[in-house]
């Protein structure tokens, strides 16, 4: 969401941010808007004014004795022209409102222009990429490969059975690795990154998804219960508003939560897109980064949050680069972001596995989450902040791919040990 007021007082920077975003020019069309509205809000106030005086003057009429038929009259004929401006600013704010919530937020001045993928920036590559004697198969071919007396740890069709497509059923060990990785990375995150760790409800009401911005613009993302709750596409939208509606003391800031959960999101414009395997799943589990900042420390905390994401990769010793996105590839409610991509020797080629994103005040402006200096009445937008810590699916995947041997066993990361009651390798069970 954006300040009218900074819109009003700034409308060719305000095109031009949407121009990098390869968006055309909009203030002339909320300023109409605006315009429109302030007028029929003055026709409003100026209308109500002049009953009210009327009114005073009926009274001083009657107290004299005298006929006040004709200024009741006036004041009757006020009635309509009241009712047709509140209308007015009403239906005018309505349709103002419903297009800044459709727009997105506007880049930093560091981002890198560019309409796609390809205009990213590399800011650094972390980690070897090993060396293999032999050809990396996929996760999906080891998965599948791995058996025990169940069936395949990997279950790709057991899954369809249940659910149908982009689902998948983990077992035994690989059941095992998936929950000691979101464990480990909950451990980090709280214990070594000053993270409080919260269960959050995985239904939300429609207001949460509008105050991150997945609402209106991406409903048909999201899957909606018949009682009108939305599953959670991440737990970024229950964290985040945690500070809606709330005016949060200065010197209490940061807040900063991590939360284990399953994401549920209907892949609406992935038709065809890493259709094999867990890379792209209508359900996984994530372990989510959201840090409430005051306005003038959000970017040392974005840079901050970026390290606690890394901080996972390094522990378990998987390459990976970090880029910034550029404006074309950024999501709606960032206004920078980082995506963290581990290296899949099976693919040979970086994947996405966290996107760490500074979303400024878009957000705190639909949530109404405000911070002041104790003692003081004026208040300022928070900033908000949200990251993948990390994408614990794709984390399995990167294990697996990473620490394959020649005989399709996957070796367990020393890291990861201590959670796999001291199991050192995953083979045929």
């Amino acid at each position: 969401m954006f300040d009218l007021k900074w819109i009003r007082d700034n409308p060719t920077a305000f095109d031009a941010g949407r121009e990098r975003r390869g968006l055309p020019p909009l203030s002339a069309q909320v300023l109409d808007l605006d315009q429109r509205r302030r007028a029929a809000q003055t026709r409003f106030q100026e209308a109500q004014a002049k009953r009210n005086d009327l009114s005073r003057q009926i009274g001083q009429v009657k107290a004299k004795g005298g006929d006040a038929s004709a200024v009741m009259a006036e004041v009757a004929a006020l009635k309509d022209g009241i009712a047709a401006a509140e209308a007015e600013d009403q239906s005018l704010g309505a349709e103002l409102d419903a297009l800044l919530a459709s727009q997105p937020n506007l880049p930093a001045d560091d981002v890198p222009d560019g309409p796609d993928e390809s205009f990213n920036r590399v800011e650094r590559t972390v980690g070897n990429v090993r060396n293999f004697a032999f050809k990396p198969k996929q996760h999906f071919e080891l998965g599948e490969a791995l058996q025990s007396p169940t069936g395949s740890l990997m279950d790709f069709e057991g899954a369809a059975k249940l659910s149908g497509a982009r689902f998948v059923v983990l077992k035994g060990a690989l059941a095992r690795l998936e929950r000691a990785l979101a464990l480990f990375m909950l451990d980090i995150h709280t214990t070594e990154s000053g993270y409080t760790e919260v269960a959050p409800p995985f239904l939300v009401r429609s207001e949460a998804l509008y105050g991150t911005g997945q609402l209106p613009k991406f409903e048909e993302d999201l899957f909606k219960t018949e009682q009108g709750f939305y599953l959670i596409p991440t737990s970024e939208v229950p964290l985040t508003n945690l500070a809606a509606d709330t005016i949060i003391d200065e010197d209490k800031l940061p807040w900063r939560f991590t939360a284990l959960t399953p994401c549920f999101r209907s892949e609406a414009g992935a038709a065809g897109k890493d259709t094999r395997g867990m890379i792209r799943q209508h359900q996984f589990m994530k372990v989510e980064l959201v840090s409430i900042a005051h306005p003038d420390h959000s970017e040392a905390e974005h840079q901050r949050m970026t390290a606690s994401s890394e901080k996972v990769l390094q522990k378990l010793g998987l390459p990976y680069r970090v880029i910034t996105l550029s404006t074309g590839d950024m999501g709606f409610a960032a206004q920078k972001t980082y995506d963290i991509e581990v290296w899949l020797p099976g693919q040979g080629a970086y994947r996405e596995i966290s996107s760490c994103s500074n979303c400024g005040e878009f957000q705190a402006r639909r949530m109404k989450a405000r911070c002041r200096k104790p003692g003081e009445k004026g208040t300022r937008f928070v900033h908000t902040l949200n990251g993948s810590g990390v994408a614990v699916g794709r984390a399995l995947i990167a294990v697996m791919e990473n620490y394959q041997q020649e005989d399709g066993s996957i070796e367990i990361p020393e890291a990861l040990r201590p959670y796999m009651h001291g199991r050192e390798k995953i083979t045929r069970e």
